[in-house]
């Protein structure tokens, strides 16, 4: 009488092995989306807080000189040990005084074709007739 002993046959472990080499391949092509996923999202939210940055020294300049920059102005900026490109453009909209700003973010000196991120403000410039 032949004696059972436990344990797992060869086809039972190459089917295991099988099943382990396909599933494997797609957990890694998962995790490298993910990877790149996150990175996109730091880019957009870096250059998110540049366009802001830009938004703000425009309402500074606003504030300190009173009138606002026209036409399409460029720069760069540090952030995250990286640098951004912005190119900000206003233009004075069909109400007096009123401007709507489009800031182009991108991490390349020339991406404006292909930002990273678009930021659309607008700000008021208190019109001399009407000052107190």
């Amino acid at each position: 009488m032949r004696r059972q002993v436990p344990g797992f046959t060869l086809v039972e472990v190459m089917v295991a092995l099988a099943v382990v080499a396909v599933a494997l391949p797609a957990l890694l092509l998962t995790l490298s989306q993910q990877i790149d996923g996150l990175r996109y999202l730091e880019d957009r939210s870096h250059a998110q807080w540049v366009a802001a940055n830009r938004l703000a020294e425009l309402r500074l300049v606003l504030g300190a000189n009173g009138t606002l920059q026209t036409g399409v102005v460029s720069g760069s900026e540090e952030l995250a040990d990286r640098s951004w490109f912005w190119w900000s453009e206003g233009t004075e909209t069909q109400i007096p005084g009123f401007y709507r700003y489009e800031i182009i973010v991108s991490d390349q000196e020339d991406g404006r074709a292909n930002p990273v991120h678009t930021l659309d403000g607008y700000l008021a410039q208190e019109r001399a007739d009407n000052a107190r």
